[in-house]
């Protein structure tokens, strides 16, 4: 039948050919890559030729642009006391259909303003449209929700890293509990660090999330924006992680040795060694070599000696103060004060303030490269070795002199730093003179008669020669200082007060 109900002389084989248009294109609404609430009010705007406008029942524009509606007629609505409106005021001609929204809002109104009157068809296309903007908005709250669920997860990883990284493992535990049973019921686990681009970041965390199997601690670095940090209990899980690295060209991985809990900080610093290792291996990858270390050729009484009676000032605090500043302090000589910050979730200036009342107590200068060795080696033997039984694990107050000065350090320092003499750059000259002037290109510059950038080229080629990671702070600039003060090519550090 045709021409009722200002259809005109619209015949029924039009009005199904027009219903079926627009159905359709009510239907690609709903396709994964359409799925807009303001790209259908734009469609739903240019199908019949209106304004359109949803919005909440207090008002607040969901999608659309915003129609002047008379308060009490759109509250009507909202609340379902009638189900729909039809208003002509001013020659404007004005439609609202009820539209249920997700929690917290519940209902809203989707209102459409148009000069021409409201048939048949352009009711049909809105009444139509209202049930296909209910499905988008709890959609888009369903992804908003996942979103939110996803960075509340993203950040109960990471205050547990941090609580591993100042050695709370019970609290650290607590958290994952909730979340992730039996994650850390494990006394040991290796850390891996991941390295991409900023821009790749969250999906490689995402990728490693399913690579482990969500049975890692997955943590995207607080400290540098294209590292995820992956704290693996389980060994299981390492060939997954290692081949997903494979298949993403400019991607490394760098992986620890396997560490206690308490010494995750430790763990993290040997992951970040090896990832400088693993930009140089073709299958991106490697894994911190258990090489000889300086303070393994010393004698260990001695070393405990020392490194107990250096630190003995820390002693008088209470014990959680102690433990705040020392794992604060080490973290910060690792890796610098800022992203000591960042890793553990507290401002930089609280770094330094801990770091300055260590430096205090222990009468040292932290400005000075060495001193800052001396502190990094003591600290570390302190974490690494069993509390000694009585108040010194030997008798006699051994130096640092002596603890260098030992055959088999001098013999291994002689063997590292004579990797940098087939190089006919002088690097090893370069180095020496960078570590003086306490790891500065500038300065080292100046007193070497080149470029600042000649500096810094020099000591970024001797790191995969002497394969260890220079130009930032950390355990291994550390170990390449100690030899160099064990062949005496270095002054070294002024710990009278601290002795």
């Amino acid at each position: 039948m045709a021409g009722q109900e200002g259809d005109g002389n619209v015949t029924d084989g039009d009005r199904q050919d027009r219903a079926a248009t627009w159905a359709g294109e009510l239907l690609d609404q709903l396709r994964p890559a359409g799925r807009d609430p303001g790209r259908l009010a734009a469609w739903l705007a240019d199908a019949v030729d209106a304004t359109v406008c949803v919005q909440d029942a207090g008002g607040a524009l969901l999608a659309g642009r915003r129609i002047p509606v008379e308060p009490d007629i759109v509250r009507a609505v909202a609340t379902g006391r009638i189900a729909s409106a039809s208003v002509e005021d001013a020659g404007r001609h004005l439609r609202l259909v009820r539209v249920q929204l997700p929690p917290p809002a519940t209902t809203g109104v989707l209102a459409v303003a148009r000069t021409e009157p409201f048939d048949r068809h352009t009711a049909e296309v809105v009444t139509h449209t209202a049930s296909v903007f209910e499905l988008l908005l709890r959609a888009r709250e369903s992804t908003a929700a996942g979103r939110r669920l996803r960075r509340a997860a993203a950040d109960l990883r990471l205050a547990i890293l941090q609580l591993l990284m100042v050695q709370d493992i019970v609290a650290a535990r607590r958290v994952a509990a909730g979340l992730w049973p039996g994650l850390l019921d494990t006394d040991s686990a290796c850390v891996y660090v991941a390295e991409s681009t900023p821009e790749e970041r969250d999906r490689l965390a995402e990728e490693c999330l399913h690579a482990t199997g969500e049975r890692a601690l997955v943590v995207r670095c607080p400290a540098v924006d294209a590292h995820v940090i992956v704290v693996l209990p389980d060994d299981a899980e390492v060939r997954e992680l290692r081949a997903l690295i494979g298949s993403r060209p400019g991607t490394f991985l760098g992986g620890s040795v396997r560490q206690d809990l308490a010494r995750t900080a430790t763990a993290y610093g040997q992951a970040v060694s090896a990832l400088a290792v693993a930009r140089f291996r073709p299958e991106q990858s490697a894994v911190y070599a258990e090489r000889t270390h300086p303070e393994r050729l010393m004698d260990p009484a001695a070393l405990r000696a020392w490194s107990t009676r250096l630190l003995r000032p820390l002693d008088t605090l209470p014990h959680h103060t102690r433990a705040e500043l020392l794992a604060t302090t080490r973290l910060g000589l690792e890796f610098t004060a800022v992203s000591a910050a960042k890793v553990l979730g507290v401002s930089r200036n609280t770094v330094r303030a801990r770091m300055d009342r260590v430096e205090s107590m222990l009468g040292t200068d932290f400005s000075d490269l060495p001193a800052r060795a001396a502190v990094h080696l003591a600290l570390n033997t302190q974490e690494g070795q069993p509390e000694p039984t009585g108040t010194d694990p030997r008798p006699g107050r051994p130096e640092l002199g002596e603890l260098l000065a030992g055959p088999a350090l001098r013999t291994w320092s002689r063997d590292l730093l004579a990797r940098l003499d087939t190089d006919g750059r002088d690097l090893r000259r370069t180095l020496r003179t960078w570590l003086a002037a306490g790891a500065n290109a500038e300065r080292a510059a100046q007193l070497l008669g080149v470029h600042a950038q000649t500096v810094r080229e020099h000591v970024r080629g001797a790191e995969p020669v002497l394969e260890r990671q220079l130009l930032a702070a950390g355990s291994d600039l550390y170990e390449v200082v100690l030899s160099h003060l064990a062949l005496g090519e270095l002054t070294p550090p002024d710990l009278d007060r601290a002795s």
